[in-house]
């Protein structure tokens, strides 16, 4: 029995095809193959069930999955502990970064980060909060970059800042006139809204007094880009609201339709997360580090109310 065999068996249980677990685990199909069946000739039971389409797992190849996913792990960490040693800051590193977070956070940080750590490979994805904790879990990446806090007592949160809520009000809207705006006067069915799976739509939805699933405008729409609701509010279709970072590149007419809340301002909390078993720290070290060297000098609010970003929060 290798750890080789066993990274296979994981790759085949994920894809459940042997040819793309093999494109994944960079060998050809019949090597992997004739690797698996080594390991169940070895074992004396069959893990997969073959003749399912998409492949299954047998009832013991659960079981060995399940091993197999923590030998794995802990061989890997092998490496990490020698790294931790020596304070090495190098090496393979998988982040995800949830889509409200990447396009105002990453530019800021990730030019600085390369160039004071170029032995790092930074392996980044955009990714919702779901599929980050997901991927923590599964090892399958180091850090993620999201909205906090999350009530996962697997993952581990270090709070990076407090980025306040600003309304976006184009001059037809009722609340326009208004100098500040007060979390009591929004009304649900007045916000345009990001999709599903966006939890700054969720952190709205706990931000906001009543939330009616009907509406009354003719229409119901719900997006992926700020861009888009951006437009669309412009278009006196509603309101919006914005991370503050986000509001920073707006042109100077669109700034004029921006108002901010009261205080405490309603904000999230924007966390470096990682697993609770995690042990590449000195790579958590340096991320959260460049961070917070360029961080600070674009947004520094204290006197904020942490919106949850989770649901029926």
């Amino acid at each position: 029995m290798t750890i080789t065999q066993l990274k296979y068996v994981l790759s085949v249980a994920e894809y459940k095809n042997f040819t793309i677990a093999a494109e994944h685990s960079f060998v050809t199909q019949p090597t992997l193959s004739m690797q698996i069946q080594k390991l169940e000739d070895h074992l004396g039971v069959l893990i997969f069930n073959r003749s399912k389409k998409p492949i299954e797992l047998t009832d013991i190849g659960l079981k060995v999955v399940e091993q197999a996913k923590v030998i794995v792990n802990e061989s890997n960490r092998i490496v990490d502990i020698v790294h931790q040693h020596k304070g090495f800051v190098g090496g393979e590193f998988k982040l995800g970064i949830i889509p409200t977070v990447m396009p105002t956070l990453l530019p800021m940080f990730l030019n600085n980060f390369t160039k004071k750590y170029p032995k790092v490979k930074l392996i980044i994805e955009e990714l919702t909060t779901e599929e980050i904790i997901k991927k923590l879990s599964d090892n399958h990446l180091d850090a993620g970059l999201a909205a906090t806090p999350l009530e996962n007592e697997m993952i581990k949160e270090i709070p990076l800042y407090y980025e306040p809520f600003v309304g976006l009000i184009p001059e037809e809207h009722r609340l326009f006139h208004k100098k500040k705006i007060d979390s009591s006067e929004l009304e649900m069915e007045d916000i345009l809204l990001l999709e599903d799976g966006h939890c700054f739509k969720d952190s709205i939805i706990n931000l906001c007094r009543t939330y009616k699933a009907d509406n009354n405008k003719g229409f119901q729409l719900e997006s992926g880009s700020f861009n888009t609701l951006i437009k669309l509010s412009k278009e006196g279709l509603g309101m919006t609201l914005l991370p503050y970072l986000h509001t920073l590149d707006l042109n100077e007419i669109d700034k004029n339709l921006l108002r901010d809340f009261t205080s405490p301002q309603p904000a999230r909390e924007v966390s470096l997360i990682f697993h609770k078993s995690q042990l590449k720290m000195q790579l958590i070290e340096a991320l959260k580090s460049s961070i917070d060297g360029v961080i600070r000098g674009a947004i520094s609010f204290s006197d904020v109310k942490i919106i949850s970003p989770l649901k029926n929060k």
